[in-house]
């Protein structure tokens, strides 16, 4: 059998969800105007919406702008064009300018010491899964991090993963002002 045909994945409408899917729908277009196609497509699952953005909006130790560098390296990393785009803006409205974003995005953040130390300690939790070197963590607890933020680090990076992994399985249509390749 010859099953080399490639699948293609819709992105479900609001009429196509379950009602609870629906509220979530609702409450997205009222916080950021739209319904972005990758949320939207884990509306396909009865929970996976709920529990994803649950996951995503906990409270944490880190700043909003701290997990968006996070966000930033994972996705580029990750080969997530979807979440490079999505974070690129969500970066802007964490106070990144456009050319932070871009030097996030490529390994380092020399604007400011501890979000540099922040981007290199992600890259190496993510490229190397978790495997991150004694200097690595040492450069990271020096720039004034603690424990807890690691911990959350790691879930940031785990947050990230779901939706980069998502996306480059299906290849759902970018619906946000796409980022520049590097």
């Amino acid at each position: 059998m010859n099953t080399t045909a490639k699948r293609t994945f819709s992105v479900p409408q609001r009429e196509e969800v379950s009602t609870v899917n629906q509220g979530i729908f609702d409450n997205l277009h009222k916080m950021i105007g739209f319904v972005p196609n990758l949320y939207a497509f884990y509306a396909h699952n009865e929970t996976a919406l709920s529990d994803y953005l649950a996951l995503q909006n906990r409270k944490s130790t880190l700043t909003g702008k701290q997990r968006e560098v996070i966000n930033l390296v994972t996705s580029q990393i990750n080969g997530c064009r979807y979440c490079q785009s999505a974070h690129s803006v969500f970066g802007k409205y964490a106070g990144l300018s456009e050319e932070q974003i871009l030097e996030v995005r490529g390994g380092s953040a020399s604007f400011d010491p501890k979000l540099d130390a922040l981007v290199r300690f992600t890259a190496e939790v993510v490229s190397n899964r978790g495997k991150v070197s004694e200097d690595a963590k040492e450069l990271f607890f020096q720039a004034g991090y603690s424990v807890a933020n690691l911990i959350d680090v790691v879930i940031v990076v785990g947050d990230k993963i779901i939706s980069n992994y998502l996306h480059n399985l299906t290849g759902i249509e970018i619906d946000w002002p796409l980022a520049d390749q590097l």
